[in-house]
Order: structure tokens, then sequence, then C-alpha cells
């Protein structure tokens, strides 16, 4: 498989990082870990041939079949979704026109040198398993989210998400022996996401992968690079067994910096004690050479002191009500609805996931009770006392664009203290003097992180938020969740990362293809289980 030797990337005088060493295992799944800018993305461009390094070689072995996802959707897709997966095949895709060229000539023009081309085209299309080649594409299709009356429709019908899935499906259609694959449940919702780990999990192929999400970490790798301060570093096992060696190494290397420390303190105070005595001048140069040769081992020693505490400050809000939320025969969407016959009601203190296909009326369904539409029939009630705070990616117009984020975090939250709102800001990505950026400077993520700081610094006692873990790392992901496991209000939510969803969740709102709903107590697992025995679909199987 593909190796790295002496490998380096800098920009201007940074390292990237430098010497790397590394020879991909076959038929392992590695997922690639490291601090937002340590690097991961520049290394996987690297390995795509879509970036070069400064030193060193990737040694591509002659039989590689590399599958990567473009950073943009196919700009001239052919004419339907169902052809434009397709032609992700390849040499299968080219075989299977000529086939039907050839055979077509045939039958207007014979003779037996076309008999013979068709005999030759047909043979190859055979070994590489050609006949399953549409039967393969419908399923990755459906396995993605795509439904069969879609299959005739034009790529550019499709929103830049939707885009996207078809550019995976091609990947995978490619049949790949290496996968090389950057947040890959990025644009899919958690049926694709379901889907696409069982397909990774039977992968034949060495797959790399970079992601947010712990579970898909956990349940998908048994390998794990580390990639820190320029230096990649290897571990057997999934993210949890890197994380248990990697604080291993550190007590370790903790204990020896400590012992380093009081070596070198022992040598110190004999050389100040008897430097001028020359009777002890051998021994002193001794200690001397013996305390730089300590020095150069504290300095090489990888410790990690640890980090001040960080936490997202929520404010302990005033109680509402027992009941904060009735929902009665509620209809939402726009000409037509999405969902309807919704009926439930939030007790105070709840955390309730709402999940279910993209497109089903997640979103739709958060937007209607936030009051932003109206519903189409039935109707919803707040409870007793209850103050409601909306999170949407698009709310972020509220923000003057020529102030600063701290600004703009400290005018919709007064009483917040600039220590507080910065701490807030940090817990959430946006450290040091990004705090003093305009807003219109920032990029579409920092942005929505400065909104989810806006909504999370004020008074609420029932907060609704659309996708909250979007644009934000593996850390700031799990200090969200702890808040709001934490936070004495309700909390009602869309979210695609099941780690998160598992960590906050009491209660799963599941919304069906068919557009049927119910609430479910407990986690996803409760869900799955309570919903057979009251025969309500799978929504993470996409049934219907």
């Amino acid at each position: 498989m593909i190796s790295l030797q002496n490998l380096s990337r800098r920009f201007g005088d940074r390292y990237v990082f430098k010497d790397v060493n590394y020879r991909f295992p076959e038929k392992a799944r590695i997922a690639l870990v490291g601090a937002n800018g340590a690097g991961k993305t520049t290394l996987l461009n690297i390995l795509c041939k879509l970036d070069d390094p400064d030193d060193g070689d990737v040694i591509r072995p002659g039989t590689l079949r590399l599958g990567y996802l473009p950073q943009e959707p196919n700009p001239t897709p052919k004419e339907t979704i169902l052809e434009e997966a397709l032609s992700g095949a390849g040499e299968v895709y080219q075989l299977h026109h000529d086939l039907h060229a050839t055979l077509h000539g045939m039958e207007t023009h014979y003779s037996d040198t076309l008999y013979e081309k068709y005999e030759k085209i047909e043979k190859r299309y055979q070994d590489l398993e050609g006949y399953a080649l549409e039967a393969d594409a419908k399923a990755i299709l459906v396995g993605l989210g795509f439904h069969h009356a879609q299959f005739e429709l034009h790529p550019k019908s499709l929103s830049g998400g939707w885009r996207m899935r078809l550019e995976l499906a091609k990947m995978l259609m490619n049949r790949p022996n290496f996968l090389v694959l950057d947040e890959p449940t990025n644009h899919l919702d958690l049926p694709s996401m379901i889907w696409l780990e069982d397909y990774l999990q039977d992968f034949t192929g060495t797959l790399v992968f970079v992601s947010h999400d712990r579970a898909l970490l956990n349940r998908l790798s048994n390998n794990t690079l580390h990639l820190k301060g320029g230096t990649l570093t290897a571990y057997k096992g999934n993210f949890d067994a890197f994380l248990e060696a990697f604080e291993l190494k550190n007590t370790q290397n903790e204990q020896m910096a400590k012992n380093l420390q009081s070596r070198s303190q022992e040598i110190e105070k004999f050389v100040s004690r008897f430097r001028a005595k020359p009777s002890k001048a051998r021994q002193v140069q001794s200690r001397l050479k013996m305390l730089e040769k300590i020095k150069v081992l504290e300095d090489s020693i990888d410790f990690n002191s640890p980090d001040a505490e960080v936490a997202i400050p929520l404010k302990k809000p005033q109680p509402s009500g027992r009941v904060a939320l009735t929902v009665t025969d509620l209809a939402v969407g726009y000409a037509q609805p999405l969902v309807k016959k919704i009926g439930f009601r939030v007790e105070r203190g709840q955390k309730i996931a709402i999940i279910g296909a993209n497109g089903i009326g997640k979103s739709t369904l958060l937007k209607t009770i936030a009051g932003k539409i109206p519903p189409l029939e039935g109707e919803f009630k707040w409870g007793h006392n209850v103050e409601m705070r909306y999170f949407a990616q698009e709310q972020l117009d509220v923000f003057d664009p020529k102030r600063t984020a701290l600004e703009n975090l400290m005018s919709s939250a007064p009483n917040l203290s600039e220590q507080k709102a910065r701490r807030l800001l940090g817990a959430l990505l946006l450290k040091g003097d990004d705090v003093f950026k305009p807003i219109r400077v920032l990029s579409g993520g920092e942005k929505s992180r400065v909104g989810l700081a806006s909504l999370l610094s004020q008074d609420a006692n029932l907060l609704l938020l659309d996708e909250p873990t979007n644009h934000l790392d593996m850390a700031s992901s799990e200090l969200l969740a702890q808040a709001l496991d934490e936070f004495e209000g309700t909390v009602i939510f869309v979210s695609h990362n099941r780690t998160f969803i598992d960590s906050v969740a009491t209660h799963i709102l599941a919304i069906s293809a068919k557009g049927h709903a119910q609430l479910f107590e407990g986690q996803i697992e409760d869900y799955v289980h309570h919903a057979a025995l009251r025969n309500f679909p799978n929504v993470l199987k996409g049934e219907e």
C-alpha cells in the first residue's frame, strides 16, 4: 500500500509536519486524528495528489485504485442522477457503453471483426462484474438517501449537499482499494450515516478517514494515526484505545520529567556547593556535562501539560411550568405538509432529539415551533413561564457585520462579562485575536459559532437547536453536550451526530419517511427497541 518517506510540508516558516515516515497497512481502517490546524487535511490532500509535499515522497503501488471525494461536485454531470452515479465506475462504465455500441453496430452492419471485438469487451466486462453495475449503483444511491423516483432527474436539480452525496456514490462505484475520506458523514442524515458506516465496515481495502464523530471513530477504526506538532504517531486500536495509550504515555512522560527535574536539582546543588573547591573540579565538570544531557532529555520529552479547565457556562434558568410544550395534531411544511398529525408533550427538563431522513421535516418542525413559519394544521402551546431561544444556521443576520465577534456577543447578552464572553467563544473554537475580528470577515462556521455562543449566553429555560455541532471539533461538541446535559432547562434539537444525541437526549422524536412522528423515552438504542415493539418504522434504516 501507500508509503510516506521523509514527508514534509510547510507554510512559510512553519512546518505542518516534518520527516514523516509511515506505511499504510493493507485492509486497515485508519482514523487520522489531531487538533484543528494540525495538518490532517493537508496530509490527505497530499495522499490524493491534490497538494505536493515540500520534501520527501509518497510511494504509490501500481495496483492502487485511490478513492476520494472532490471538494466540489462535477460541473458537467451526465443527464440523470443514475447515469452520473454509473459514470463513477471508470473502466466498467466505459466497457458498458462500448458493449452496447458494439452490439448496436452488429445489429446494423454485422462482421466477424465486430463479433470478436464484442466477445473481447464482454469477457472483460464479465470479469469486472459489469452486469451488476446498475444494481450496485441503485443500491448505493438508495443507501445514501436517494429515492428511485429521483434516478432520472438531472443532477443539477439537487442541492449542493445532495450533489456531494452523488459524488460519494460515484467514488464508491469505482470500487477503490484505498479510500481517503475527510469528514465522510458531512452532508449525510443519520440513516445514510449508518448505511455508510456498515458499507465501510465491509470494505476490504485500506481506509483512511478524518471525523469529529467519536462514535464513528470508535466503531469504524482499528488503527489510529495522531498528527501533533508535525509528528505522525501510530497506535493500534480505535479512538478510545488511542486515548488510553496517549494518556499513559503522558503520565509516563510526566513522571520522567519529575525524575529528571529532581536529578537536575541535585546536580545543581552539588555544582554550586563544590564549584570553588579544586579537589572537586573533575567531579564538578562531570556533573555539568550530565546536567547538559539532562536538559536535552527534558527538552525532548513530549509532555502535554494539562490545559486550564474549559467549560461552556450555561446560566441556571428560571424554572418553567411542569409541562413546557404541548403539540396537538400539528402539520408542518410550506405548500404541502412534510409531516402531519404530530402530537407530543414536553415536560420541564426533558432533552428531545428529533431524528429522521433529510428533507422529512425536522428543521421545519423546529422553525414552526420557534414561530418562524406558521403551522399548516393543528397547534402548539407553550407552558407557564417558558423562555424560548432558537438557534439555526441562517439566523446570523442579526449581527452587526462591522462589530467584532466579542462585541456582538456582549451586546446580545449585556450581563455577560468580557472574561466569560471570551471563555465561551474559546470553548467554541474562537480564541486569541479571532474574537476581535469583525463578523463580516469570519467564515460561515465561525459566524455560526458566534451565533451559538450568543444563544447559550442568554436567559432561556427552553432551547431549540438545529444542528448545533456543525462546524465544531470533537472537543467542543463534547463540551456542548456536557453543558446541555447539565442544563436544568428543556432542550429540543436536531442533530446527525450520534455521539452528541446519546450524550444529551432523554427522549427521541422519530419522524418516518411517510411523515408520521412518535416520541420515545431514552436514547437511540432504546428508540430502536421500543419502535420495534410498537411496530413503528426504524427511521435509522430508512424504513417507512
